[in-house]
């Protein structure tokens, strides 16, 4: 997958961040539930109890009055009530909020409960009966008298189950001329004296219907702003978690960040820096502690390392000298066999190789050390290209191979030495390759930090490099090809003096290569301050 397809890493301060908002996420939205549960509950509980405990027995009592002196039984004035009766009068003025209706049925209690238990033929005719009676001996207040409350067999079945012969409901009832709207309906069988007397002077009763119900729309609107203001309050306690949440982690984090920014600045020629101790008390404080506690060991380490390299380059230098001089002494002043000045001559070439290797080794001892020093001046770069081939051309020549360089003149500052110094490496190594072409070339151009510069290039038809190798090209005493370096007595230390060269004026230094196809080692350098040079140039 390429890249730029790549997802971006979630940083530490948006994990957070999404941690926190989704936990308190949760916890409003269980908030939420259990409030609006709880008020639902409460609401529609308290109508229920008012139904069942209140305004039942008010109704009851005012609707069918428990008296069997009146020659009239009460039911039997139900379906017969006009709209000037006292009765149904008196329950529209003392419930007006409320949905009754009463019915009155042609048996008793105890006969509509052995009716349940009949056959499945006989309770469906009897029911059929009753409901007949009872649509003749119907009254309603607050309910279409169109369309009443029926109970279904289950529910009327359950209802003569119940111990208290009530049942609570759920239910859509219309009034006249509106919309049907939920309602909270309380049915219970009452039982009343018929007025009509017995053999064994006893009065028979009769039952009767009740339903009483409260319209729930007005509960459910309040539910509903509720629910509003609840989503309101959860968006808006949303956002500002997040926002707090992303705030106080970032405040959390800043020590943090300090401490990497710090680390980052840290490298081979700053060893001596350290990370800030913030006084947080924290892990974060603990952490730049073992950081610094890190970088002294590895000063120490460093320098050690550094100072052995340069001290046992120095030692060196003097025996290896010795041997080079003694072995031209012994070529020039004495007549040696054909054997001998072949091993004298071997001497003298592997010493002077040795040689060379102490002083990349010092030089690459002073870079660590911070200790390069570099003669900035203005360098004109296709100036400086073509004063590097013509001294190279004869080395060139001799490998069959041409040199040609190409670009523009932008000036910079740099130390022309030094810089000499990486491009003739840079070309030496091409034609160790086996190039036949190598071009040189300059043009302005812009850095990773949008800063104005100049890059350098040097381009060969060589073999190429393999990908694993374009890594590990500036370590130092890394050689693509063991053997072959070897016999052309390269250490490995070139390209690596190199990049500490190229490290020193503050540019980059990379390649760029293909198997069979040749290979580009690229040069960036910053321009620095070159507005005089290139008024003069103009």
């Amino acid at each position: 997958m390429p890249a730029s397809a790549e997802a971006a890493p979630v940083t530490l301060r948006g994990r957070l961040t999404l941690f926190y908002t989704v936990l308190l996420t949760s916890l409003l939205l269980l908030l939420a539930v259990l409030v609006l549960g709880i008020m639902q509950t409460r609401l529609i509980g308290s109508i229920k109890d008012d139904l069942e405990k209140n305004t039942f027995g008010q109704i009851s009592r005012l609707a069918l009055p428990n008296s069997s002196l009146d020659p009239a039984s009460p039911l039997d004035r139900l379906g017969s009530a006009l709209p000037s009766d006292p009765t149904l009068s008196n329950l529209r003025q003392s419930f007006p909020n409320y949905r009754i209706q009463i019915e009155g049925l042609v048996t008793s209690i105890d006969d509509l409960q052995a009716l349940m238990q009949g056959s499945e033929e006989q309770r469906a005719e009897e029911l059929d009966f009753v409901r007949f009676v009872a649509t003749k001996k119907r009254l309603t207040v607050g309910i279409d008298p169109n369309a009443p409350i029926v109970l279904s067999d289950d529910q009327l079945s359950q209802l003569l189950s119940s111990p208290d012969q009530g049942l609570e409901l759920t239910i859509p009832t219309r009034a006249a001329f509106d919309d049907p709207v939920p309602t909270q309906v309380y049915v219970q069988l009452a039982e009343i004296p018929s007025g009509i007397a017995a053999g064994d002077n006893t009065v028979l009763t009769q039952s009767a219907l009740i339903y009483v119900g409260r319209n729930l729309q007005p509960t459910y609107d309040t539910l509903d702003r509720l629910r509003s203001l609840m989503l309101v309050l959860f968006i808006g306690g949303l956002i500002i978690s997040s926002v707090g949440a992303y705030l106080l982690s970032g405040q959390a984090l800043r020590p943090l960040r300090q401490v990497q920014k710090a680390a980052e600045q840290i490298g081979g020629q700053t060893l001596s820096a350290r990370v800030p101790e913030p006084d947080t008390r924290d892990e974060v404080q603990s952490l730049a502690q073992a950081l610094n506690r890190m970088l002294e060991r590895l000063e120490g380490s460093f320098e050690a390392q550094r100072r052995f390299t340069s001290d046992a380059s120095h030692e060196l230098r003097t025996p290896v000298t010795a041997i080079s001089g003694h072995a031209s002494y012994l070529l020039r002043r004495t007549n040696p066999t054909e054997g001998q000045r072949e091993s004298l001559t071997i001497i003298r070439s592997e010493a002077e190789r040795l040689t060379g290797l102490i002083s990349s080794l010092l030089e690459l001892a002073r870079s660590d050390g911070g200790v390069m020093q570099l003669r900035r001046q203005p360098v004109l770069p296709k100036l400086l290209l073509g004063d590097i081939a013509r001294e190279l051309q004869p080395l060139a020549q001799a490998q069959n191979a041409a040199l040609k360089v190409t670009g523009s003149d932008e000036a910079l500052e740099a130390d022309p030495d030094r810089l000499k110094q990486v491009i003739i490496n840079l070309v030496s190594n091409a034609l160790k390759a086996g190039a036949s072409h190598v071009e040189l070339s300059s043009r302005a151009d812009t850095g990773e930090q949008h800063e104005d510069g100049v890059r350098l290039s040097v381009t060969d038809d060589g073999p190429g490099i393999a990908p694993e190798h374009l890594e590990k090209l500036f370590d130092r005493f890394y050689r693509v090809e063991e053997s072959r370096s070897r016999d052309q007595g390269g250490a490995g230390l070139g390209l690596a003096i190199a990049r500490s060269i190229v490290d020193a004026h503050g540019g980059r230094i990379w390649f760029e290569s293909e198997v069979g196809r040749g290979t580009t080692v690229n040069v960036w350098l910053p321009r620095g301050r070159m507005e005089l040079v290139d008024d003069d140039v103009a």
